[in-house]
């Protein structure tokens, strides 16, 4: 028999995320995943378009994949996993050796003692570079006592969005042949993303605050469009906060791609982004939710295709 959390989560496919209900625990999660990114960037060989350093869903949370470590050229591993229905961090090897942290509320400068030691134990230590990226005024981790905000459930909501954004992008993904991306978080900016490539060259791409121009210049070596979920943040002062969205946008941006017609009626360019949007609560809203999506996805890449002329017949799975 289904128990009342099972009937729970399957009436409510897409949970509510508002923003204002999350923000401290969202500012505070993303720093913590930062810092585990940033043990996956030190473990992994460089990837075009940074891919190596990026997370997954997994059906209880977020990991890094198994990472190799140590001595015999690297043949042991580690890996780190968020746990959002345990919650806790959890850190294993491959030689059986396991350590967790809670997550429960706690500063930044405390979960990164916690990590580092949970290394530690496990022989697993790495080097990183301990100040976060892509934020305002960024603290470095052992020295964050102001963030420290952990509510479980909408860590969890935040998590299930997640998944089922996976789920119905990676729908939308099997329709590409060229070459694309993995469905990942970045943990810069904590973004859920899906990229597609004409296969040609772009132009350099310009500088973006918080971010290397090698960075950058790597991530759009090559024409794109792109496409994610974006769980909002705090606007500037006065303003409240940008809650969360699905986005796509295409670099280079080609002429007449922000005048396309795009579905569904909710999604529209914002000049703020530069980029195509689609509130998330409209999204959970609508009668069909993956649908709803589902057609966003498709009509704002073929705004892309269509106005930068994509040979989308070499680069599509026939229907």
């Amino acid at each position: 028999m289904p128990t009342e959390r099972d009937a729970t989560w399957e009436s409510e496919v897409w949970p509510a995320l508002p923003q204002s209900a999350w923000s401290d625990t969202c500012a505070t999660l993303q720093l913590w995943l930062q810092m585990v990114g940033k043990v996956r960037m030190a473990l992994t060989p460089a990837i075009n378009h940074s891919w190596n350093v990026t997370l997954y869903s997994t059906i209880r949370g977020l990991t890094t994949t198994p990472m190799a470590h140590g001595m015999r050229h690297g043949t042991r591993m580690v890996q780190i996993d968020f746990d959002f229905v345990a919650h806790e961090l959890v850190v294993e090897t491959s030689d059986g050796g396991r350590e967790t942290i809670p997550l429960a509320p706690m500063t930044v400068a405390e979960f990164y003692r916690r990590l580092m030691a949970a290394l530690e134990s496990l022989d697993a230590l790495c080097n990183i570079w301990p100040v976060p990226c892509e934020v305002a005024e960024p603290i470095p981790f052992p020295k964050d006592d102001v963030h420290k905000a952990y509510d479980p459930e909408y860590a969890q909501r935040f998590w299930r969005v997640l998944l089922q954004s996976t789920r119905v992008i990676t729908v939308f993904r099997a329709r590409f042949l060229g070459k694309v991306s993995p469905i990942h978080l970045f943990w810069g900016a904590m973004d859920l993303a899906c990229t597609r490539f004409s296969g040609r060259t772009a132009p350099e791409h310009p500088s973006m605050p918080g971010l290397p121009d090698r960075v950058t210049r790597d991530a759009y070596s090559h024409e794109v469009s792109s496409c994610g979920f974006w769980p909002g943040a705090p606007g500037p002062p006065g303003t409240g906060f940008i809650e969360p969205f699905f986005y796509s946008y295409a670099y280079p941006e080609p002429p007449g791609y922000r005048e396309y017609a795009i579905a569904p009626a909710q999604a529209r360019f914002d000049k703020n982004f530069g980029e195509f949007i689609f509130p998330y609560e409209a999204m959970r809203q609508s009668a069909d939710p993956d649908d709803a999506l589902l057609k966003f996805l498709q009509s704002t890449y073929e705004a892309a295709a269509n106005c930068a002329k994509w040979d989308r017949v070499a680069l599509e799975v026939k229907a």
